[in-house]
């Protein structure tokens, strides 16, 4: 149980105990909340939950505090003191002994020190990327996908049972004019002059597609014929989805699931769910339109699932799409979605209750747009006349591990500047090059120690009491705070927090490293000092893994 996790549980234990004797009026306890103090003076963590409790039991919050410490039972004998500070804080100072018998838990765990049972094995579904198979992902894709990913992960890691799902839109009007794009691309390889469209797509992709038929097909009669223009949509589809597929799996990201939009209109499966809803009292005609009673549940008007030419609007095959993921059995569907469809939030939340589950049953993220730089100076993309920088021309050029940490350094639903010179400098101003750094680092300890006759030490044979300096001290707690930090991550769904802690913990061994030497004349505070190392590489190595970045033995 991380550190965190234990005061709180000695705080609920004093609370108990204050009331079954009397000493304070029963009342329901707060969520308890422990926070890491700015200034180390005050401790090593501090509960304002005395201050909380003073409204309802009517009392001073610092004699609430007082009579609670007075009945906090350490039979760990983790606390070195306990203080009552300002109005009402109360600060807990850890004995330095407890936190060096972390290291024995750091060990003991090993690839699953940080994970927690918040899940307790119930279904999420997490649902991101869902780009229209259009056209190759480009750099806004990707963010989402790396947020996406990272947030499946650190789902994972809490026990939750995760699956990761692509949709597909492979339904719509966009499709037609996808497969009208490259059919007037083949025809004009064939030798025909084209009047292009406005509407069409123009990248080099389509006419990658259309070249690649007529390698095919030859001379093929492809003439605008629905049975044609229905081939070149089908086919462009595919291959586009391939490209993404491989793209996606370039940059660590693997779907369980691929659904496809066309699923939802089997068997008129959107309509008869509209049916339902009409009977329920959430959709009604005006004669022409059909619509969907989202103000019932909040929202700022009505919506149109019905378009007046009788075909479904995006949200109807939405509203289908929340009801067959959450029939599927999952506790809650998370979907990652850009900034950009932020008024499409309340919506959705609408439709399903109206469907007759809980509001928090879908929960959306949202990720905000990236400025794509190259030295500082803004890189001009345009999708429509496909003028972008594509997912795969950044992970060719900056890297994997480059691009995934980048992407992470800002909360999702923050502006982010990605700088191509900046991802790809070899140097500390680079986070990712300064975190792997750190493990390389550690690896070269081991290498140097082994040239030594020093073996990888195992708790149980090191004096730990050795470790007594400031910077050592300050090197257990941050590990201590790992478990911490994916716990916040999974109840929040922020998964910049790990890419944040990896930076701070790497910057706390950097210091550490720059000041003192691992291997030393003194044996015993040399296995001491590779004991902490060890179990730093080891939260080094797991962080790394939930952000899907490697971590090199040699930089």
């Amino acid at each position: 149980m991380p550190m965190k996790n234990n005061l709180t549980v000695l705080l609920q234990r004093a609370w108990r105990s204050c009331v079954a004797q009397g000493l304070l009026a029963d009342a329901e306890l707060p969520f308890v909340d422990m926070e890491l103090p700015k200034d180390a003076s005050h401790g090593d963590y501090a509960s304002n939950v005395a201050m909380v409790l003073a409204s309802r039991l009517k009392m001073s919050p610092r004699r609430i505090a007082e009579i609670i410490v007075s009945q906090i039972d350490d039979r760990d004998q983790v606390l070195e003191k306990t203080e009552i500070a300002g109005p009402g804080f109360i600060n807990f100072f850890i004995k330095d002994q407890a936190w060096r018998n972390l290291l024995e838990e750091i060990e003991v765990r090993g690839d699953n020190y940080g994970q927690n049972d918040l899940g307790t094995g119930k279904r999420v579904q997490v649902e991101f990327v869902s780009a229209n198979p259009t056209g190759p992902l480009h750099i806004g894709h990707a963010r989402g996908a790396a947020v996406g990913d990272v947030i499946a992960n650190i789902l994972a890691a809490a026990h939750f049972s995760v699956q990761r799902e692509y949709y597909i839109n492979d339904a719509g009007n966009q499709m037609h004019n996808l497969g009208k794009s490259v059919l007037l691309r083949y025809r004009e390889l064939k030798g025909e002059t084209i009047a292009f469209p406005e509407e069409c797509y123009r990248g080099d992709y389509i006419k990658d597609i259309a070249r690649e038929m007529v390698q095919k097909f030859g001379d093929a009669p492809f003439q605008d014929t629905e049975t044609n223009l229905s081939f070149c949509t089908k086919y462009a589809a595919e291959a586009i989805l391939e490209g993404i597929k491989k793209d996606l799996f370039a940059f660590g990201v693997v779907f369980d699931r691929y659904f496809s939009e066309k699923e939802l209109y089997e068997e008129k499966g959107v309509l008869n769910l509209l049916d339902v809803l009409e009977e329920r009292g959430f959709v009604y005609s005006d004669g022409q339109t059909l619509w969907f009673k989202t103000t019932a549940f909040g929202d700022e008007k009505d919506r149109v699932v019905i378009r007046k030419n009788g075909e479904p609007t995006y949200f109807a095959a939405d509203i289908a799409y929340h009801q067959n993921k959450i029939a599927r059995g999952f506790a809650k569907v998370i979907d990652i979605w850009g900034a950009d469809h932020h008024g499409y939030i309340p919506r959705m939340q609408a439709a399903v209750q109206a469907l007759g589950h809980e509001k928090e049953a879908l929960q959306i993220v949202l990720v905000q747009l990236v400025n794509l730089l190259r030295g500082g100076k803004p890189v001009a993309m345009s999708t429509r006349s496909g003028e972008f920088v594509t997912m795969q021309e950044v992970v060719d050029e900056v890297g994997k591990d480059a691009a995934r940490y980048n992407f992470l350094m800002r909360r999702s639903d923050s502006h982010l500047d990605f700088d191509l010179e900046l991802v790809k400098r070899q140097s500390n101003e680079n986070p990712v090059y300064y975190v792997q750094y750190a493990h390389a680092r550690i690896c070269s300890i081991f290498g140097m120690a082994a040239e030594k006759g020093y073996a990888v030490p195992a708790f149980c044979e090191v004096d730990v009491s050795k470790l007594v300096i400031p910077e050592e001290l300050a090197l257990i707690k941050t590990l201590a705070r790992f478990p911490e930090v994916v716990e916040g991550a999974a109840l929040t769904l922020e998964p910049h927090r790990l890419a944040f802690y990896l930076l701070d913990l790497a910057g706390t061994f950097h210091n550490y490293y720059n000041k003192h030497r691992v291997i030393s004349p003194d044996r015993e505070l040399t296995i001491a000092r590779l004991l902490l190392v060890k179990s730093l590489r080891t939260v080094l190595r797991n962080a790394l893994r939930l952000i899907g970045v490697s971590a090199p033995e040699k930089m």
